[in-house]
């Protein structure tokens, strides 16, 4: 697999994956699927920032796509960052989000950035736990029945990952 910076012409690949999690899964919890030019004002925001925001490609097409952005807008929260994953419903168990994964936390340390967290929807989210946790994330918390979706309450899991030591 092929780990590349987003272009323009990777967005509407994006907003699939994306709309698919969206429609099906706990792992987001918007329950309306951006279009296209949303996704693009997302990605540019992202961009514009400074941070990464990645796509995996397998034979020519995006299997999934990866990001890391500030995790609070106050200034004090600077050097922390929160992942996204998403990976396309044919392309799971295959290590793509493993892959996006490990990319993403490399050039966030070249950034210089202080910490990582993921708040998974879903406690029973297995996978991204496991993909969390095979990079280095831990287990810091879980916020109990904070989202509402597909007809139940729904837990959020909240991991970190340390990217540099103080300083």
């Amino acid at each position: 697999m092929r780990i590349r910076a987003v272009t323009d012409a990777d967005l509407p690949a994006i907003q699939a994956i994306y709309a698919h999690h969206v429609a099906t899964s706990l792992g987001t919890f918007e329950t309306e699927p951006p279009t296209v030019p949303e996704m693009r004002v997302r990605c540019t925001g992202i961009v514009q920032a400074g941070f990464p925001y990645l796509v995996g490609e397998l034979d020519g097409r995006i299997v999934g796509f990866a990001y890391a952005n500030q995790f609070r807008p106050r200034a004090a929260y600077s050097g922390t960052l929160e992942d996204s994953i998403y990976v396309a419903a044919d392309a799971t168990r295959r290590g793509v989000g493993k892959t996006l994964l490990a990319e993403l936390i490399k050039q966030c340390i070249a950034l210089g950035m202080r910490q990582m967290l993921a708040l998974i929807g879903d406690s029973g989210n297995a996978a991204s736990i496991a993909v969390h946790r095979a990079c280095g994330f831990v287990q810091v918390g879980v916020m109990t029945d904070v989202g509402r979706k597909l007809g139940r309450w729904v837990d959020v899991v909240i991991m970190q990952r340390e990217l540099a030591q103080p300083g």
